[in-house]
């Protein structure tokens, strides 16, 4: 069986190898950026806060940078561990067969069905590479971990998806074989941090609307 990893995958590999197809414009993408998710006091303090510290540092701070002094902070101010539904998961191996072919890789933030270990994915997060120094192609790469934990899901919702280079934040979104990415919110303008914060509220908020609570005892 043919084995690809998430870290040779292109925009364009895929697309040859899966049949993905681009698109334009996607109203699943559209409503999700377009979310006016009504942020509170606190978020209004805390985020131009980071996004200053992001501006300061964006040019020199590698990945683990990154991940410490802002993705990771903003992530966890969200706050997606919802006990016994779903949680967000660092740094997880994600192997599924799609097409005869086996897909497989590490993704550096995974939203997940699963509480110690992750099942069905619903988001995938990759490449917080640095402003000057990206490798590969963090869209490829985020797009081969969607196309994975899309196979994982039995729904047929969308699968959502994130990548950062520096700075810039792009969602995507994968539903069937079509694909479609935003354009870019620069988090060191603090209006657009503002929003990137809101479409991950949003994001939360979709992750509670197809999953579960435990039963009661």
């Amino acid at each position: 069986m043919e084995t690809l990893n998430f870290s040779e995958c292109t925009l364009g590999l895929l697309e040859n190898k899966f049949g993905l197809i681009p698109m334009r414009t996607s109203n699943t993408l559209t409503e999700w950026l377009n979310t006016t998710w009504q942020l509170q006091t606190e978020d209004k303090v805390v985020v131009p806060r980071l996004s200053m510290l992001l501006s300061d540092n964006a040019e020199h701070w590698n990945e683990i940078d990154l991940s410490m002094h802002f993705i990771g902070p903003m992530f966890s101010w969200v706050d997606f561990t919802v006990l016994f539904r779903f949680n967000l998961f660092g740094q997880s191996t994600l192997t599924s067969v799609v097409d005869g072919i086996q897909l497989t890789g590490r993704v550096d933030e995974m939203i997940a069905t699963g509480f110690r270990i992750p099942k069905a994915p619903f988001f995938a997060f990759s490449e917080y590479k640095r402003q000057t120094d990206p490798n590969g192609d963090p869209a490829g790469q985020a797009l081969a971990a969607m196309l994975a934990g899309q196979s994982l899901n039995e729904d047929g919702k969308p699968i959502y998806g994130c990548y950062v280079i520096g700075g810039i934040w792009r969602f995507m979104v994968l539903e069937g074989r079509h694909y479609a990415l935003s354009h870019a919110f620069d988090g060191t303008q603090t209006e657009d941090a503002f929003q990137i914060l809101r479409i991950l509220f949003q994001l939360k908020q979709y992750c509670m609307e197809r999953t579960e609570p435990p039963p009661a005892n």
